[in-house]
């Protein structure tokens, strides 16, 4: 016997629960990344990457990641709000919280409810309503954009830094060795009466 709407509803529901949507990730991550990353708190179901229509290709992105319970969920959230996020040796400015119903695009029809459409004649006292809501979207998508465009710049200029710190410490690390390979750290070592490691 198949289960009914309700039940599945239901099981939706649970799904939802132990999923958590993570935002302001890096065009560059992808779902492997994702699961490497979230796998050290549990284990990782599913990873859904959610669409962005109003934004470029290559803004950052947001995605519903489905844990095996509820307690990983959770373990997820708390420490992505506690801890820079790294991905390949970079902070990230990650945010995690629990997932909605809303963001699931393959949700099913919640039990007793209907949707119907219908289009709106001028004189329908709704028009009014419904035209202010289509220009209030226009407007958000315009501000939208404008704060997107703000928040690249200050991620181009983050991984900027973050690529000039890690040349400099690669660059004192081969300082280091060179030192090492030409033995003027013994020479430095014998002048000074010192010993020096072998490590």
């Amino acid at each position: 016997m198949g289960s009914t709407k309700d039940d599945q509803f239901a099981m939706f529901e649970e799904k939802v629960k132990r999923t958590v949507y993570v935002d302001n990730l890096s065009p560059q991550v992808t779902e492997p990344v994702l699961r490497t990353a979230l796998d050290q708190f549990g284990t990782v179901v599913s990873v859904h990457f959610i669409p962005n229509y109003t934004e470029p290709i290559n803004s950052s992105q947001c995605a519903l990641v489905e844990m095996k319970d509820l307690k990983e969920a959770k373990s997820v959230i708390s420490v992505i709000s506690q801890f820079p996020f790294m991905i390949s040796g970079m902070p990230r400015p990650v945010r995690a919280r629990p997932a909605e119903v809303e963001m699931f695009d393959d949700r099913p029809v919640k039990p007793g409810r209907k949707i119907s459409f219908t289009w709106l004649e001028k004189d329908d006292p709704d028009f009014e309503v419904a035209k202010k809501i289509k220009l209030l979207t226009q407007k958000h998508v315009a501000e939208v954009t404008f704060l997107l465009k703000h928040h690249l710049a200050e991620e181009e200029k983050l991984a900027k830094q973050q690529q000039e710190a890690l040349k400099g410490n690669y660059k004192k690390y081969e300082i280091v060795e060179s030192v090492m390979a030409d033995g003027t750290a013994r020479r430095l070592a014998k002048h000074y009466n010192m010993r020096v490691s072998d490590d």
